[in-house]
């Protein structure tokens, strides 16, 4: 058996080296660069992560690194089923001996994918990087390679690049539409051009392949990436005793996006109609569905951890192309899709993300504090057409600042008025601005 592997190996090799490089819709992934780490690149199924490794190939290579010291190499091969990790040396060997120059003389780099399928890997990535001069890139479903698994198996040699379905910009980009003027500078034909691409985006959201797909079929499409992942990446691999009650869980969180979500109050709502689940198990699947990458929750702001644990959380999908998944209300929710636009957007700005209830009942979107030590207040609204709307709006803000009183005060909308007064210290952008800038500003 280990001559028809080092076969394989030897022949998947000499053609992924021959394989030219493909011309991908360009991702604006945060990537780590410590040396002698591996970087383990993660997400939900089909965000792009395959993407991310051969972008990064493709900018090694004409960074001057020679084709030959960069190997992608897939693990998703049945030829390779029941590969283990002490057949993975033979990787090593077949491509040093391919390319004996290599070794101990000049830096390669490996990227492999799908490399959790082979028991025992983590090991085998360890030692490699300590016995070898390489640069590793690691990515595989989420099934079995979470944050957590990582930071865990890897002991510390493994920082992780998060890809999330395409931005604003990357779905603009993907069609060829991304904007090279700042907004100061783009014509009004322009701006509303793109207020129709932000509002087709809110609708269809930044899956790859769902992009320009029709209604049925987006939603056909999407549909299947949460069927998979509560089944392959949750009910399968952690044996879930009750998957009826994953899947309504599931149609609370993303049917109603953006909003609080409280187990207690789940809980509540299972027990009266019968179904005998412990609370325990409701935070654990919730931990699950997080793990899988397949929503994203955020807690209130606060110093006080109990104040945290008793108050309810804000849950947010993925994607906002989920939502009209499971939203039966039938209206379009364009302030819900614009708010986890707006939520996921400044989680790939790194921002550190909670939502705020002030002590005179007022409630804050987002309360965001970057690496930096900038704070931001951000209020998210659809339309301030009327002046209600907007004095609502900036109360709310401008109450939130007794507990953060260093935070800038930002008005995201959908609409931006130019007759209403605007009370000093509030900035009110429009939200394609927004989403387009580099930081928020």
């Amino acid at each position: 058996m280990e001559a028809q592997y080092r076969q394989i190996i030897r022949q998947k090799i000499v053609d992924a080296l021959a394989v030219p490089i493909p011309e991908l819709t360009r991702r604006d992934v945060w990537l780590p660069l410590i040396p002698n780490k591996a970087v383990a690149v993660i997400g939900m199924r089909r965000a792009g992560k395959t993407s991310l490794l051969w972008q990064i190939l493709a900018d090694r290579f004409a960074q001057g690194t020679p084709r030959e010291g960069l190997l992608y190499f897939s693990f998703e091969d049945e030829r390779l089923a029941g590969l283990q990790a002490k057949d993975l040396n033979m990787l090593v060997e077949e491509y040093y001996r391919l390319y004996p120059e290599w070794r101990d003389q000049r830096r390669a780099t490996f990227f492999f994918d799908e490399i959790q399928l082979v028991p025992g890997w983590e090991v085998f990535a360890r030692r490699l990087l300590d016995s070898e001069k390489v640069d590793l890139f690691l990515s595989g479903s989420s099934a079995r390679m979470l944050s957590r698994e990582v930071a865990t198996s890897m002991r510390g040699r493994a920082m992780e690049a998060v890809v999330l379905p395409f931005s604003f910009r990357e779905s603009l980009r993907h069609a060829g539409d991304e904007p090279v003027k700042l907004p100061e500078y783009q014509p009004k034909a322009e701006r509303s051009l793109l207020d129709k691409r932000l509002l087709i985006y809110l609708e269809q959201g930044g899956f790859p392949e769902a992009q320009g797909l029709d209604m049925r079929n987006r939603v056909t499409l999407l549909s299947g990436y949460v069927d998979v992942v509560l089944l392959r990446d949750i009910v399968e691999r952690h044996g879930i005793s009750q998957p009826l009650v994953l899947r309504w869980m599931v149609r609370q969180l993303l049917g109603n996006a953006a909003c609080t979500f409280s187990i207690n109050k789940f809980h509540v709502d299972l027990k009266s109609q019968g179904i005998a689940v412990g609370k325990d198990t409701l935070h654990t699947y919730l931990g699950y569905l997080e793990d899988a990458f397949l929503l994203r929750s955020i807690t209130i702001a606060t110093d006080s951890e109990r104040r945290r644990r008793v108050n309810p959380r804000k849950v947010y999908p993925i994607d906002s192309g989920l939502i009209p998944i499971f939203d039966r209300s039938g209206k379009a929710n364009l302030g819900h899709a614009l708010e986890t636009a707006v939520f996921l957007e400044l989680k790939r700005r790194g921002a550190e993300v909670a939502y705020v209830h002030t002590a005179n009942g007022f409630e804050v979107d987002f309360h965001a504090r970057y690496i930096e030590g900038r704070e931001e207040l951000i209020q998210v609204c659809a339309s301030i057409d009327q002046p209600a709307t907007l004095a609502r709006e900036v109360r709310a803000l401008q109450d939130a600042t007794a507990d953060f009183p260093r935070a800038d005060l930002l008005l995201v909308v959908l609409d931006q008025p130019a007759l209403f007064d605007i009370p000093e210290g509030v900035t009110i952008i429009a939200a394609r601005d927004w989403l387009l800038s580099v930081n928020g500003v």
